[in-house]
């Protein structure tokens, strides 16, 4: 008999309580670590349920509505950006976010109700979520919302991973690709700096023909259906941000479909750090069916690789007896002993 036989054959068998032990000492570790990264996207979510019940601060947070019906495309907004934040060119108009610019103003071609050509314009940047994608996505919290509501960057904790780009709906963060070693997400951050100092953000006191309002969320949505209702042929009943992935900071009012000017369309109402939380939640029990799943197989395939290597023994043995009482010499009696050999030499 082998040793590792012996070792299997004369082995305790796992009992139910020592198989349970062994499973939660392994899964305690892999749960915690699920747990504590899920903390990051419940943040948001247990922020809202006590804004339900307590009223929301984000009645009160800074925003902006956007009344697309009075842009005309001046691009006064955008350059008065460049030259707040000290971006290259302040004199041009930039045509798309990227590290150079924080917005821009987008050009669209549609046709009217008689089917002539127009130009629509429309301003746009980071829209500043109430529950932001980006700073939930961040592992390094280089991306944070301020307490005061606008979405900051702090470029001494990024990481260059870019987590925040592929989270953002909208597609805001720039990054650049000019200077690998040093990485650097660009994005408005809402002028928070002038806020603080009791002013409007530079792009709105920029705006020569009042498409851009400043002030508190709450009383912006009002003014905004008020002037749908007021004008019902004039706006599409819809004001962008006001639900799309949980609302925004920024606020539109079009005479046009949003999905026309290049908006994205089909965007949930529930913030995205909400389904990240539900995943993190559920995947404590994942991991945890799986690895007694695991551990259950290897159980089994243990115990099912000691039985069959038992039964070939045993079945070596009964063969063994078989032969020895066929030829009527033990296996042992076949192989002499020096001694004995050596006698029959001398005959």
């Amino acid at each position: 008999m082998s040793k590792q036989a012996r070792e299997l054959s004369h082995s305790k068998p796992l009992t139910r309580r020592a198989f349970l032990g062994r499973t939660g000492i392994t899964l305690s570790a892999l749960v915690a670590s699920s747990l504590s990264a899920s903390y990051a996207a419940s943040v948001y979510a247990a922020e809202a349920a006590n804004d339900e019940s307590e009223g929301s601060p984000f009645a009160d947070s800074p925003a902006v509505l956007v009344d697309l019906t009075r842009c005309v495309g001046c691009n006064s907004c955008a350059l008065a950006c460049k030259v707040k934040n000290d971006r290259p060119d302040p004199d041009v108009a930039p045509e798309g976010l990227s590290n150079e610019a924080f917005t821009f103003v987008s050009q669209t071609e549609i046709s009217d109700a008689s089917g002539n050509p127009v130009t629509k314009f429309a301003k746009r940047q980071c829209m500043h979520c109430l529950e932001p994608a980006c700073v939930a996505a961040c592992p390094a919290a280089a991306m944070y919302k301020s307490e005061e509501g606008p979405i900051v960057y702090r470029p001494n904790r990024c990481l260059g991973c870019r987590y925040c780009q592929v989270a953002c709906p909208f597609e805001v963060p720039a990054f650049d690709w000019n200077n690998g070693l040093t990485p650097k997400i660009s994005k408005c951050w809402f002028c928070l700096d002038r806020q603080l100092a009791g002013e409007q953000p530079a792009c709105v006191e920029a705006c020569p023909t009042g498409a851009l309002h400043f002030g508190r969320r709450s009383e912006l949505l009002a003014q905004a259906h008020a002037r749908i209702a007021t004008n019902p042929d004039r706006y599409v009943d819809h004001v962008f941000g006001e639900f799309e992935v949980g609302g925004t900071s920024w606020l539109y009012i079009s005479d046009v479909p949003f999905e026309e000017l290049g908006f994205p369309a089909g965007l949930p109402e529930e913030a995205p750090p909400h389904q990240s939380e539900k995943v993190m939640k559920a995947l404590p029990a994942v991991i945890l069916g799986m690895s007694a799943l695991a551990t259950g197989t290897a159980v089994y395939t243990h115990r099912s690789a000691a039985k069959a290597e038992t039964s070939a023994m045993a079945e070596a043995s009964e063969l063994t007896e078989a032969n020895t009482v066929a030829t009527g010499v033990p296996e042992s009696g076949l192989e002499q002993s020096p001694d004995l050999a050596k006698g029959e030499g001398e005959e």
